[in-house]
């Protein structure tokens, strides 16, 4: 049995197949214990299955989470005590960095502290010259003078960082067998990021040492409360007690909880990663190449762009800390649907970054006292009378109405208050999708938006008018699409090296480069290997890391082809310009080793009977387009293959509400997926070619 749970800040997201069709389930997220979440979903789920369907001999259970833990541990700066180790002479790298300021002409800007002080910071004497020999040996003497320092900080975890110990790791090597046979939990840069940048290297190496001891523990109470809600009650005395916990990673890939106990840095953006993937399985059964995902939860919101594949950064920053580990390119904006709303000492409405999230949550769950996202669509009547969750969770409207009255300020009604939240916040997830796409070169005429999430369909057409995209593409469990990427997920291991390479022929990569390559597969290869694959089911892929010599960053591109002409224009498009006469070089290699798994099919579903216009639930009275007027209340449910519907209406299921506003019309695919587009006279003005 698989199970995908994904843990967000207000709900945890639930999915499996029973009977060959794909099953969902919501929970109220505890953020104080989110195993407890996922040990309440998996009890849920144990109930769909009869005892004699889970209870055999040869049948366990494959978990596979997405996680906020790690990101919120570096948010809220709740991770492990960390001591580093690092070459002497360079103790205070992580507080020097680039020396890069994030505001230009802001001189009062605060840099985060560094995770670790200067008192937990050692030099050790040892030195390394750029290609890696030895210029100044690490002797006996100084790994226990070392150890001593380290056992005299007492930490939790221990991060060792050394210079050019991605072209030579035998010192790092011998610190860390060293601290390791003391019992330390230790992180090492060469295992983590073999790559050059002293400051990226070792910032990431000192998060991943930061987060191990809570995510180890996070793991280890997922392992146990999920292995008793599964498996209590009476059952056969041969009965299977099998558990496996795998975890997304940001790259879009799972792996093992054991791994992901000793890598937690490659977790940080666990949860959206999962929305990316399913997102990209979407538009691949709508047949669209070109997409923009929009994912829209309780606490924040998370734009990526998509163009016929997953695209990955190595230059992401996580709490203000650059991570440089391979990250799917996500960007994320601190608006929505418990995303608070107020006003700042100049009288202007803000809303966001502060969420109200599951607990107290917002006013109309019961319990917030704070109007949010999610309480401004309630007082505009988008969600009815019938709740969330398919009636099961229900919400007091008229008490949101009344604490929206009290905290309205300058605005006249209720109903304006709430217009100008929903408009405040729609204007902050614009500029999100203007980032990952204006500012780096792709225009968004050109795409369609994706839109999932709990919040996702209530925003997406205004969205999508506003930056004149080509529609929006709504995808099957659109509130838990997370957790469907993540079913969906393969096994993905990902291996580097810092090469620095000129390119002796533009075609054609020379023998020494054909060589490292094979190095990085056959890690890839023995790993997948460990994991039970058979090599029908490993895809080996080589990416190249290039710059123009003598420039300070690089692109990344297929290792296949005319590599040297596709760095051309990978940089044609990201910096308006190339130079096919300037030379290249290669910085890093890059292989990425997947281990296909078996995957969910979605089914087709029926073909509507007659004219294929949808059958309307129902009539709903609410404010669209700063107006009050009656929509169409679509179940979705109900919905059949070719069956269309016009403007306006208000699309109800279990996981999430979608609101499409006069000028736009629904189309139904074999899927079950909702296409919405606007029609061409509604539209602000023809695209010119």
């Amino acid at each position: 049995m698989r199970i995908a749970i994904d843990t967000g800040g207000t709900f945890t997201d639930c999915v499996f197949v029973r009977d060959g069709k794909l099953q969902i389930l919501k929970v109220p997220s505890q953020p104080s214990m989110p195993e407890e979440a996922i040990s309440s979903a998996v009890r849920q789920a144990r109930k769909q299955f009869p005892p004699a369907r889970i209870f055999t001999d040869d049948v366990g259970l494959d978990l596979i989470c997405g996680t906020t833990v790690g990101t919120n541990a570096l948010l809220e700066r709740r991770g492990g005590r960390v001591a580093l180790v690092t070459t002497a002479g360079f103790e205070d790298v992580l507080e020097i960095g680039r020396q890069a300021r994030p505001k230009l002409y802001d001189f009062f800007v605060d840099k985060p502290e560094p995770l670790v002080p200067s008192r937990d910071r050692i030099g050790a004497k040892e030195r390394l010259a750029w290609d890696g020999t030895v210029v100044e040996p690490l002797s006996k003497r100084e790994v226990d003078r070392v150890l001593r320092r380290v056992r005299q900080s007492a930490p939790e975890a221990v991060a060792i960082c050394f210079l050019f110990s991605f072209r030579n790791p035998n010192h790092e090597k011998k610190i860390a067998e060293s601290l390791r046979h003391a019992g330390y939990l230790v992180s090492v840069s060469h295992e983590i990021l073999p790559e050059f940048r002293e400051y990226e290297r070792t910032s990431t190496t000192v998060i991943n040492a930061y987060l191990a001891r809570t995510m180890s523990g996070y793991l280890r109470g997922i392992h146990n409360r999920a292995r008793t809600a599964w498996y209590s009650g009476p059952r056969p005395k041969t009965a299977s007690t099998q558990l496996r916990v795998h975890v997304m990673q940001s790259n879009g890939g799972i792996i093992s909880a054991e791994k992901a106990a000793q890598a937690p840095v490659t977790t940080i953006l666990s949860g959206p990663a999962g929305g990316v993937t399913g997102a990209a399985h979407a538009a691949q059964l709508a047949g669209l190449d070109k997409v923009i995902t929009f994912d829209m939860g309780g606490t924040s919101t998370d734009v990526a762009l998509l163009s016929s594949e997953l695209r990955t950064t190595c230059e992401s920053i996580a709490a203000g800390f650059p991570v440089a580990v391979p990250m799917l390119e996500i960007h994320t904006v601190g608006a929505g649907g418990g995303s608070i709303a107020r006003f700042d000492r100049g009288g202007a409405l803000r809303v966001g970054p502060q969420s109200a999230g599951a607990t107290p949550g917002p006013i109309c769950y019961g319990r917030g006292e704070e109007p949010t996202v999610t309480d401004a669509h309630a007082a505009l009547g988008h969600f009815g009378q019938s709740g969330l969750l398919g009636g099961s969770f229900a919400l007091d409207v008229a008490r949101a109405r009344r604490m929206m009255d009290k905290a309205r300020g300058a605005f006249r009604s209720v109903e304006e208050f709430a217009e100008g939240i929903l408009a405040v916040a729609s204007a902050v997830m614009e500029k999100a999708i203007r980032v990952i796409s204006v500012e780096r070169g792709h225009d968004p005429r050109d795409y369609t938006l994706v839109a999932f999430g709990g919040a996702g369909g209530l925003h997406a057409c205004a969205l999508a008018s506003a930056l004149e995209m080509q529609g929006v593409l709504l995808p099957l469990f659109p509130g838990a699409l997370s957790a469907l990427g993540i079913l969906r997920a393969d096994v993905v291991r990902e291996f580097s090296r810092t090469v620095l390479l000129a390119i002796p022929n533009a075609n054609h990569p020379s023998a020494e480069l054909s060589q490292l390559f094979r190095s990085l597969e056959t890690d890839g290869n023995r790993t997948l290997r460990h994991e039970g694959f058979p090599p029908s089911k490993m895809r080996i892929e080589r990416r190249l890391d290039m710059r123009y010599t003598g420039q300070a960053y690089e692109l990344s591109v297929p290792a296949g082809g005319d590599f040297v002409n596709a760095f051309h224009r990978a940089h044609e498009q990201r910096y308006g310009y190339h130079d096919a006469k300037r030379p290249v070089e290669i910085v890093n290699l890059r292989v990425r080793a997947t281990g296909i798994t078996d995957k969910p099919r979605v089914a087709k579903i029926a073909k509507a009977v007659k004219s294929g216009k949808a059958h309307t639930a129902a009539s709903l009275d609410c404010v669209l387009d700063g107006r009050r007027q009656t929509a169409a209340l679509i179940d979705r449910e109900q919905l059949r293959n070719g069956d269309s519907f016009a403007a306006p209406a208000v699309i109800s299921e279990y996981s999430a509400t979608t609101l499409v506003p006069a000028g736009w019309r629904a189309q139904v695919d074999a899927y079950g997926q909702i296409l919405l587009t606007k029609s061409e006279k509604s539209r602000p003005h023809a695209r010119k070619n």
